[in-house]
């Protein structure tokens, strides 16, 4: 059977887009996640939604409790897990507005826990990375934003950042150097932690601004991308709609 995690939560709790609701406090081995769960059906199909930084937004990406996030979607059952999140865009081509379904990920995160695996006592474990987005689930999104016409982008690579300030202009244009495409201060250790544990998991992003590295405008701010992400929200509901219909019909 199908079930869905998909974490983030902005725009998700809406009443007329899940059927069937019910709220989960949880409790795990890494402690409580960051927001109870809303269980219910999205399209015909079982979701577990999940705020990322608390309904209220009230935590610091560093203090997120991604262990226990992702273990609360595991011990919920969750076969796969979407992510949303708003970034921002180190190339010209992506646009505040446009979706990036990213197909790499460099984790440049500094003071959180990344494994759930600090011991070896069962023997090493080391999962293996080099494709960190499921295949599937991306295309399933790619698709969904095509059907509905929406701007994306069907590859790129993701820095995640400590955050949670943001990054000062040379940070910003070394990122790009390096083949960064979009910038969040989330994604990681959210995507490794769900590969140790073997659910599939894809993030769609949305570029809200064009971090800083462009010196002809105004540097990102908090109240900018929250203003970007408001108005399109919609579509970020409609994508997770329409890729969740096609992942139901599929299975």
């Amino acid at each position: 059977m199908v079930k869905v995690g998909i974490i983030g939560g902005s725009g998700l709790d809406d009443p007329h887009i899940l059927t069937g609701t019910k709220e989960v406090e949880m409790k795990t081995p890494y402690g409580a996640p960051s927001s109870p769960l809303t269980l219910g059906r999205i399209g015909g199909v079982d979701v577990v939604l999940l705020a990322r930084h608390g309904w209220k937004h009230q935590l610091s990406p560093t203090i997120v409790p991604n262990q226990a996030n992702i273990w609360a979607l595991k011990e919920q059952g969750c076969t796969h897990i979407f992510a949303t999140t708003a970034v921002g865009s180190l190339r010209e081509e992506i646009r505040p507005g446009h979706f990036i379904l990213p197909d790499q990920l460099i984790d440049f995160t500094k003071h959180r826990k990344t494994t759930f695996h600090e011991r070896f006592d069962q023997g090493p474990v080391h999962v293996a990375m080099a494709e960190p987005f499921s295949p599937e689930l991306r295309r399933l999104l790619v698709a969904a934003c095509h059907d509905l016409n929406m701007a994306v982008h069907d590859r790129g690579t993701l820095i995640t950042i400590e955050g949670p300030r943001f990054s000062t202009r040379a940070e910003s244009k070394m990122f790009r150097a390096w083949g960064a495409d979009i910038i969040n201060m989330s994604t990681a250790p959210e995507c490794s932690l769900a590969r140790e544990v073997g659910i599939p998991y894809a993030v769609i992003a949305m570029s809200t601004d064009y971090d800083c590295w462009r010196e002809d405008e105004e540097p990102v701010s908090w109240d900018r991308i929250i203003e970007v992400f408001s108005r399109n929200v919609t579509n970020v509901t409609k994508v997770l709609l329409a890729a969740l219909t096609r992942l139901g019909g599929e299975r």
